[in-house]
Parts: structure tokens; sequence; C-alpha cells
């Protein structure tokens, strides 16, 4: 409408003349976005920071704990793939889980790299107060391990067999460490101990560190094993402290472990500013996921703002190259993966699904939640579809998947409630 120094009634041309303008106005860029959505990522991309769909918020400020798998996010930064998108990500090294839970959940953090478990124990209440939650997509699969102490060594210990013979022979208090209640890393653990007899709330003790004080702790017996991402794994081999038991591959191959996690309200306040991150960090993955980008990417994250460790202690692994400090060398074909033609990315309904299943099976959930309900709810679908569109990342058939775990145990998602009750060694 026409505006002048004064108040004043619009004539009846005036407004109608407003209302054509309006629906024109309306038409073009209903007509833009058909255009739009016809140009690369980008060309498509600068016209969007223009438009209707440009980000609400251009800074933001994503956690990260020092881990591997934070390399999409600290990439994204580092190689300018959140330009392309309107947006600025400053990369916010935190020192715990708890921390970066709190630090979401009040807002100090706009997102974060960050334990899909954790995700999904907020958005029900545990592990933290209750708030609800969005999953924009994964981050990674594969690429954590469960280490154990040389002292176990020591004793015979080489696998989850003979841990199991051992804790039986000798019972006392066993003490090994995860990351998070919630989290990944407690699962795999628990997943791990149960497939051999060994239950985790019954038979030893479980305590929480934090990912970088692992090596720490363990190097003054205060834990005789541990599950955590790498490169904390690889470097109690580099350290001599300690040896590979298993891989988190081991026990799932391809499994869902970080996540790009958020708030719904952030969500619902700026969704286009968490579309344009979704984007940025599926650049970062395919670059990460060429092989030869693998050098590079493990040489800048393993700087003081970052990972904090040697280049070594990071590129071996990243590289699918295992040694598991006892004698055997392989290459792991199921390395940490950020990619994959976007497999990797897709925030499957089934995944989050699993993690309440186990969080019912250890009895953090007291009863089952409609497990489907909560998954659709957290997990941002519509979202993803619209980045991966714009990054022309292909999309699978399903929301759902289908994996076979260590103990031979299919899960589908088909039937949460009889999947999570079925388990012989549980709480």
């Amino acid at each position: 409408m026409k505006n002048t120094d004064s108040e004043r009634i619009l004539t009846h041309t005036e407004i109608n003349h407003d209302k054509r303008d309006f629906l024109k106005k309306s038409a073009g860029l209903s007509a833009a976005a058909a255009i739009m959505s016809l140009l690369a990522p980008g060309v498509r991309s600068g016209a969007w920071a223009a438009g209707s769909d440009a980000p609400e918020k251009t800074v933001i400020r994503i956690g990260f704990i020092p881990l591997t798998d934070c390399a999409s996010v600290v990439m994204a930064a580092e190689k300018g793939f959140d330009k392309k998108y309107g947006i600025k990500i400053i990369p916010s090294k935190e020192a715990s889980w708890a921390g970066v839970r709190d630090k979401l959940s009040n807002g100090e953090l706009d997102a974060a790299h960050v334990l899909y478990g954790l995700i999904y124990g907020l958005q029900l209440g545990v592990g933290g107060p209750k708030k609800d939650m969005a999953v924009l997509m994964n981050l990674n699969h594969n690429g954590q391990a469960i280490t154990l102490s040389n002292q176990l060594k020591a004793k015979g210990v080489t696998d989850g067999a003979s841990l199991a013979r051992l804790v039986k022979a000798e019972p006392k208090e066993w003490t090994f460490a995860q990351t998070f209640p919630t989290g990944t890393h407690a699962m795999w653990l628990y997943y791990w101990m149960g497939a051999y007899g060994i239950n985790p709330f019954k038979d030893v003790k479980v305590i929480t560190v934090p990912p970088p004080q692992m090596v720490a702790n363990m190097r003054v017996d205060k834990m005789d094993g541990y599950c955590v991402g790498e490169p904390w794994n690889a470097r109690a081999i580099h350290d001599r402290i300690g040896f590979t038991a298993a891989t988190s591959q081991d026990i799932w191959a391809d499994h869902p472990e970080k996540v790009l996690g958020t708030t719904l309200e952030f969500v619902q306040r700026y969704p286009n500013t968490a579309r344009a991150m979704i984007a940025a960090i599926l650049d970062a993955s395919k670059y990460i996921d060429t092989m030869s980008n693998r050098s590079e990417t493990a040489r800048i994250i393993s700087g003081k703002a970052y990972v904090n460790t040697e280049f070594n202690v990071i590129e071996g692994r990243m590289l699918g190259q295992y040694d598991n400090g006892i004698g055997k060398t392989w290459q792991d074909a199921n390395y940490m993966k950020f990619f994959n033609d976007g497999k990797v990315n897709f925030p499957y309904l089934s995944d989050g699904m699993w993690f309440l299943t186990q969080h019912k099976r250890w009895g953090l959930l007291k009863a089952h939640p409609d497990y489907l309900a909560v998954a659709k709810s957290v997990n941002q679908i519509k979202l993803y579809k619209e980045a991966a569109a714009m990054t022309r990342t292909p999309l699978p058939k399903s929301e759902m998947r289908t994996s076979k775990l260590i103990d031979g145990v299919v899960w589908d998602g088909k039937n949460p409630k009889a999947y999570a009750d079925g388990f012989k060694v549980k709480v």
C-alpha cells in the first residue's frame, strides 16, 4: 500500500491496485521458486539467500565434542560450504555431553554434533529435563570402539568372550566407562556386553566420563575399559595403555552415531536456517568421503581448536587402517563414513526407534513409548528431503531400514515393543 506522511483512507481504486500488485508479486515468487528448483545448487543458493527462503538467522553456533566424527561440522566452516547457503557456522568446542545438553536446551547453542540417544533421551525426559528436540540429519556411521586395559590383557582378555569368562571367574567391581547415560557409546558397550552374557547393570560397574578424558582416566587405573569415539581408542594404543577389543561396526555395521541435533523450537522459528545447515553439512560430508580429502580433514581437525591430538592418531582409522594393539591389523571396509551416497545422512525413523528400544531394555524408560510417533516427531525428514534436493543428495526408498547386529538379532523397526522385550540380558 501507498505511504504518506499523514494517515488517510485509501480509495477503492488504490485498494484494488495494491491487491493486483500483491497477486502479481506472489505469482512471480512462485514462478521464481519453480525456476530455482531447476538450477544447480551453487547457482540456486545465491538466489535463495535473497528470497523468501533466506536463512532467518545467519550466524550459527554449533557445539561439538573433540571427536573425529565432528569433522563434517568443522569442515563445513573451514572449507566455506556454509557461505554457499547464506550462513556462517561457528564451531563451539564443548567439554562434555552434559554441557552440550544444557547449552542446547537453554539456547546457548543453536545446534550440535551430538549423540543420537542424547536427543531422544531429552525428548522423553531421560538424561536431562524433558524438551522437544529435533534430529536434522545423521552425521556419521561407524568409527567408535571398545578399549580394554592392558591389565585385562594380562589376565588373558582379548575380546568379549574372554571378558565374560573373567567377570564370571573373578567377581569384583570391574569398571567400564561410557560417555553419556542415554548416548550411543553407552548403548554399544551394553549391547556388546549383553551379547556375551554380561549384564552391564549387575555384573560390572559403569561410570560416565567425557570422551577426551578417557585415556587419562585409564592411565591412572580408574577403569578397566571404555567405549568412546575416535581418536580416543587409537590414542590408548598409541600411549600403550590399552587395546581395541571391538569396533562399533563389529556390533552393528553402518550403525547410526552422531546427529546434527537442535530443539524443535529452533526448527519452528528458523526453518530456513535449519535447512541451510543441513545442506552445508551434506556438502562437507561429500567432501570428506572423497578419500583423497581424508588426510587433509584429519590434519585440520587434529588442531588445538578442535580434537587437539596428533595427526597420525586420527588419520589411520579415518582411512580405515586399523591396528587393535595386540597384533591384528586390517583394512576395515566399515570405517567411519560421513556420506556414502547419502545413506549415512538420512534420518531413518528406525534408527531413532532403536535407541528407544535400548533405553527400555536397560530400564532408562520404565514403560514402552509410542516408538514410531516419537521418531516421527523428532526426526525432521521433510526438512532433510528439502536440503537433499538442494544438494542433489540421493534419498532412500524407505524411512525404515533393516540391520543384523552382533548377536544375530535383526532390527527392522516393525515391532519395537517385542524387540525391546525379547533380549535375554536386560534390566
